[in-house]
């Protein structure tokens, strides 16, 4: 069970004896749980949008034939139009915290937003979640997260955790601040290349620009040839980098699709110190998706606890005392809570993953259990496993 818990103290004692005992919940039969959302504060935002030719709006499928449509700042509920109209680049332009409008779209397909630029392997992932869906790049990933609440597309695909890097903390601390459901997971396996332009030879390199994630993956490789390391906010972003600007020392640590993208050459494949490289992706929705029992299913929530000794123990024992295994326990400090006096640590978030869907009574009467001595509780989401790998 992997695990990250920042713990209150160095040791910790537990009696010999320790007895856990049932819930009252499970002699109850209860249909649902559920727990109060989290307020939200929204901001004032615009949207650079494509369009095609025929009406609907282009994501990660670029028209250079295609006029775009800049849309002025707007507040959360009100209407607007468009007010000018400035020529679209080659390739589109991801969304912005400051660019935003109403979703476009024809319907024939799902719209999935993902961080980055195109070639990127979140674009992959959604790619492997949604095989024929139109892929949306944004440039951060609050703004994907905000794509989805304002119906700008349907689905966001976001990394969570990397087998080698860890946890992305930033995206657990967003599934707390807005409203989205997780209704699945992808599990993307990342095989790094090192890209040149045309007629660049590995000697002529002197430089390599990459996400810092992905520079430290290849660390002993980039070593070996002697490359200065430059990091910049994404890998398929650092390839176009030095695509456009024809950059004749530097090279880019990205995928082979970035390579294909950009007119780039592979100068070597599978570049990463360590062959098992998988990054896990969640896919996140407007309305989360009814569970079922047909097949594996996995559960995600986060909670809080009072301070006192073997609280966090409590709560992962109505777990085990059901046989539900715990896939995965991160902690996150509470923001906006003040520690409780000067010699005692901060008060925590726990997120954790079981595997079991909230249509067993057995999850439900865990999470009734939990409920009776956790002070927040909420399930970000109830979906199916990932077995595959890509």
């Amino acid at each position: 069970m992997a695990a990250s818990i920042a713990a209150r103290s160095s040791v910790i004692s537990i009696p010999r004896q320790t007895t856990v005992k049932p819930s009252p919940s499970d002699r109850e039969s209860r249909s649902t749980v559920s727990f109060r959302q989290p307020y939200i504060r929204r901001r004032n935002v615009r949207l650079l949008a494509s369009f095609n030719s025929n009406g609907g709006a282009t994501g990660g499928k670029s028209d250079s034939k295609a006029p775009a449509l800049e849309i002025p700042n707007i507040e959360d509920d009100s209407t607007y139009d468009v007010v000018s109209g400035v020529p679209s680049h080659l390739l589109p332009k991801p969304l912005s915290s400051t660019q935003y409008s109403k979703p476009v779209s024809d319907g024939s397909r799902l719209r999935v937003a993902y961080q980055g630029v195109r070639g990127a392997y979140s674009e992959s992932a959604a790619e492997k979640a949604y095989p024929n869906c139109e892929a949306v790049p944004c440039d951060q990933f609050d703004v994907a997260f905000q794509a989805v609440e304002r119906w700008l597309v349907d689905r966001a695909v976001l990394p969570i955790e990397n087998s080698l890097g860890g946890s992305i903390h930033r995206n657990y601390d967003l599934l707390l601040r807005h409203r989205l459901h997780i209704v699945g997971e992808v599990k993307l396996a990342v095989r790094h290349c090192l890209l040149a332009n045309h007629g660049v030879k590995v000697e002529d390199l002197k430089r390599v620009l990459s996400h810092p994630q992905a520079l430290a993956q290849c660390e002993n490789t980039l070593t070996k040839l002697g490359l200065v390391r430059e990091a910049v906010d994404d890998t398929a972003g650092a390839a176009k980098d030095v695509a456009l600007r024809n950059l004749k020392d530097a090279g880019a640590v990205a995928s082979s699709a970035a390579a294909t993208i950009y007119g780039m050459d592979i100068l070597a494949e599978d570049i990463q110190d360590d062959c098992d490289n998988v990054t896990r992706f969640l896919i996140l929705a407007r309305e989360p998706i009814i569970p079922g029992t047909d097949r594996p299913f996995k559960t995600s929530i986060v909670f809080s606890l009072e301070w006192g000794p073997g609280a966090l123990f409590k709560a992962l024992a109505v777990f085990a005392l059901r046989q539900i295994n715990l896939t995965k326990i991160e902690s996150r400090p509470l923001r906006n809570q003040p520690s409780r006096s000067s010699d005692t640590c901060f008060d925590y978030l726990f997120y954790v993953d079981f595997e079991a869907s909230m249509a067993d009574q057995n999850a439900q009467n865990a999470l009734s259990h939990l409920k009776e001595f956790a002070t927040f509780l909420r399930v970000l989401g109830s979906y199916p496993l990932d077995t595959t790998m890509l």
